[in-house]
């Protein structure tokens, strides 16, 4: 889920020069004893197939308060499939079950990296709640083998604007867990700009592969920038990363922004329809051509995202309306 996205040249000139990072804390973060046997990310077997990132919230419901239903979960389910095979889930302890369980039980040709929901640890409940997220999120795991095909344990928890960025020794410590109590490979999310600090090695030699974020919109660039704006950002932090494979957790283009505030001073690009529906058209063509996984982001629109303001872009990011018609770029695929 994206907030912010820009970080200043000079920022990122004085955070490179900076030792590894700790969030928070002095002493770098303790580093494995001895190298991993990275476990092979391919959801698709041999073959190829879409992802998109689906939050399963509609208008008065969210995270944390009223969860859809299973009949929901199910119409969404049906909606989806025919554009996307892999489901990227959040987080682990409120709908993920009732998703797993919908595609189990329609027997639906779906796969799902589930997420862990990991956050700083300021007061004893979010520390519980970061052990509820690690525990199902083991648990599902080990239920719904074959259709969890990977855990992402941490959503932009490291990059310098998130605003739920945590101490790199926690969200190591609750990836450890993980590693440790599943068979499928697992990963963490982030953007591409903290996957390019050099401090990053250290994370990334603790997963199985890189998920990476990158937003044209969010970093000022324009439709016809966005593709090869994300192919430079991919080649760099691969240039960073060789003994990774790299999965790009985040990319969209939104169809509505605010003229005030953030979004208004960092987004350059035209929202709309017709742009998203360009972008997604030539992104999918990109993907396929790279075999690259790419997690359009996002499935649906969110209305409890963001500010109060209807046209707050963090709202419109989907490809599916919040009521579930369907915007231009998918209309009719």
């Amino acid at each position: 889920m994206r907030f912010r996205a820009i970080i200043p040249i000079l920022m990122m000139i004085v955070v490179l020069a900076c030792p590894v990072l700790s969030c928070g804390g002095d002493a770098p973060p303790p580093t494995r004893e001895s190298a991993m046997d990275v476990r092979p990310f391919a959801p698709f077997g041999d073959g190829f197939g879409h992802a998109v990132c689906y939050g399963p919230h509609r208008d008065g419901q969210r995270p944390g308060g009223a969860s859809p239903s299973t009949a929901e979960i199910v119409e969404d389910l049906r909606l989806m499939r025919p554009h996307w095979s892999l489901l990227r889930l959040y987080g682990a302890s409120e709908t993920a079950e009732t998703v797993l369980a919908a595609i189990r039980a329609e027997e639906l040709d779906m796969k799902v990296m589930l997420g862990a929901w990991i956050e700083a640890e300021e007061t004893p409940e979010k520390a519980a709640n970061n052990r509820t997220e690690v525990e199902a999120a083991i648990r599902l795991a080990a239920e719904y083998p074959g259709i969890v095909v990977a855990v992402c344990v941490g959503n932009e928890t490291q990059v310098d604007w998130a605003a739920h960025r945590c101490d790199l020794e926690v969200l190591l410590r609750h990836l450890r867990a993980v590693r440790e109590g599943v068979e499928v490979p697992v990963t963490t999310a982030d953007d591409f700009a903290y996957w390019l600090l050099p401090e990053s090695r250290a994370l990334a030699a603790e997963i199985d592969f890189i998920t990476m974020h990158a937003h044209p919109m969010w970093n000022g660039r324009r439709l016809d920038e966005g593709l090869p704006w994300i192919d430079e950002q991919l080649a760099a932090v691969r240039a960073l990363h060789p003994d990774r494979d790299l999965v790009l957790g985040e990319t969209g283009w939104a169809t509505s922004a605010h003229d005030e505030g953030e979004q208004a001073r960092l987004i350059k690009g035209r929202p709309g329809e017709a742009e998203q529906k360009i972008f997604h058209d030539r992104m999918r063509a990109w993907a396929e051509a790279s075999r690259l996984t790419v997690f359009v982001f996002e499935a649906f629109d969110e209305n409890w995202k963001g500010g109060p303001h209807a046209d707050e872009v963090e709202k419109h990011w989907g490809l599916f309306r919040a009521d579930r018609t369907p915007k231009a770029a998918v209309a009719g695929r």
